[in-house]
């Protein structure tokens, strides 16, 4: 009895780990090239893969984030959601890193822009509007805690 309570616990902690994170109420969805494995990224990798902490994926293959435009709402939403800052705090953070030698995401204008980007770019991720229409040369994948 106690062997599967303990496995209940075990399995149940899992699926509270793999539940969605609702982008606070979906202001924001996120893309990868098709040739990016896995359909959920937790929140943490997330972070890391757009503030270049991580810049390769887990098959070893270059992680390559796209952001929106500072003056994007949607990346405003990106921000404080996925990485727990405002703008302003990520903008010092890329002025440091940059006189280091480092380089910030790649940059695009609108959703149509990152779209493309995501599609034509081998290892790349971004995020759009929740309204952005999505051809089949980019997928959606799910942010989990």
């Amino acid at each position: 009895m106690q062997r599967i309570l303990s496995y209940t616990l075990i399995v149940a902690s899992l699926a509270m780990a793999a539940v969605p994170v609702a982008s606070a109420d979906a202001r924001f969805r996120v893309i990868v090239n098709p040739q990016v494995r896995g359909n959920q990224i937790p929140r943490a990798a997330l972070s890391s893969i757009f503030l270049k902490r991580a810049v390769r994926w887990g098959d070893g293959s270059s992680a390559q984030p796209v952001d929106q435009s500072m003056r994007s709402d949607v990346r405003r939403a990106f921000t404080a959601d996925v990485l727990g800052q405002g703008l302003v705090e990520v903008e010092v953070y890329w002025h440091h890193r940059m006189e280091a030698g480092q380089v910030p995401p790649a940059v695009k204008t609108s959703d149509e822009d990152i779209v493309s980007f995501v599609a034509a770019t081998p290892g790349a991720i971004g995020y759009v509007s929740p309204s952005a229409q999505l051809p089949p040369g980019v997928r959606e994948i799910t942010v989990v805690n």
